[in-house]
């Protein structure tokens, strides 16, 4: 039987984040700014007629396998994500006597802040969609892979990652509660391969657990907690600024506005810094970064960093004495993709 691949890239958030958040979102409205990267969650799908089902992480030490018929069990959170698009999709009626093998890899681990668990749960709903032809277009991808991870299995988070993960490149989107509008930016080629030169990846050798973040942000949206308010009225508006500065090619401009909107995102909610992050962020700048902020809620996982060609391995060699490792990549205008073998 034929082997389904798909795979959906991971993004930089530069500007906006936490704005795609209920209920923000849905009072106020939300902008971000974020462009997909050349790094990818990947699943490998294959049809069987053994009547069974078997998923396996290769990443991880989790596996799980069942009868198809009898669907998968209640008792384990064991490949959660891949059960809940399952579900989310009624996989679970497939023909008697058909089952499939599913694996799944990504090139980053959750709590990166490169959106690795929505954007695990796009690439999922991308094989079986190869498989099943449902018809569903990006949009809908995007919205179901909402669904099943923000309602089905309760995980915290915004909308932004699922609709990255689907669309790829470059996009300023906007939120009013479901109501999603992805504008992809038309930026010019040397822009993007100056950005690429310029910006500084790095993994700062400690994951995050977002949902405790992102809680306390929603309870200062329903509190009414002013400063955080306004800290999110803040960002919204510097994610259009971040905008212009890109497509107008000013990247000079655009690095500044980064160190701008980590001053802002740390009054969003306790816990986005920690003096680990603050460390390696002073020693990025007093190397000769512009600016720089985490990507994702905060708390650890990736930053990056805007250094000028003739700093960038000042910056780069000041970040890894504080044991963060930098990480090469690039942008990618593919979002979703899925082939068979």
């Amino acid at each position: 039987m034929p082997t389904i691949r798909a795979r959906a890239p991971l993004r930089i958030a530069f500007g906006g984040g936490g704005t795609d958040v209920s209920p923000y979102a849905d009072t106020r409205g939300g902008l971000v700014l974020n462009a997909a990267i050349h790094r990818h969650a990947y699943v490998t799908l294959i049809p069987t007629d053994t009547g069974r089902v078997r998923l396996r992480s290769l990443d991880y030490d989790e596996a799980l396998e069942f009868d198809a018929s009898d669907g998968p069990p209640t008792d384990t959170e064991a490949m959660a994500l891949a059960v809940g698009v399952m579900q989310g999709m009624e996989v679970a009626t497939c023909k008697p006597g058909q089952g499939f093998d599913l694996f799944t890899h990504t090139d980053a681990p959750p709590g990166s802040g490169l959106g690795a668990s929505s954007t695990m749960v796009v690439a999922l709903i991308g094989a079986f969609e190869a498989w099943l032809q449902t018809g569903l277009d990006r949009y809908e991808m995007a919205r179901l892979a909402y669904r099943v991870e923000r309602e089905d299995l309760a995980m915290q988070g915004g909308r932004q990652d699922q609709y990255a993960a689907a669309f790829g490149g470059f996009n300023f989107m906007e939120f009013r509660g479901d109501d999603v509008l992805v504008n992809p930016l038309r930026i010019p080629d040397e822009t993007i391969w100056e950005l690429e030169y310029a910006l500084v990846l790095a993994w700062t050798g400690r994951s995050r657990l977002s949902s405790t973040i992102i809680e306390q942000q929603i309870q200062n949206v329903k509190q009414g907690a002013s400063d955080a308010l306004a800290a999110m009225d803040e960002t919204k508006a510097l994610a259009s600024k971040m905008k212009r500065h890109l497509l107008t090619g000013d990247l000079q401009a655009f690095g500044t506005t980064l160190d701008e909107a980590w001053r802002i995102k740390q009054r969003m909610a306790g816990g986005i810094t920690t003096p680990h992050l603050d460390a390696i962020y002073q020693a990025a700048k007093a190397a000769g970064a512009l600016g720089g902020k985490v990507s994702g809620a905060g708390g650890g996982g990736f930053m990056f960093f805007f250094a000028g060609f003739d700093c960038r391995h000042d910056v780069i060699e000041a970040i890894e004495a504080h044991d963060a490792e930098v990480v090469h990549f690039g942008f990618t205008d593919r979002g979703l993709e899925t082939w068979i073998r």
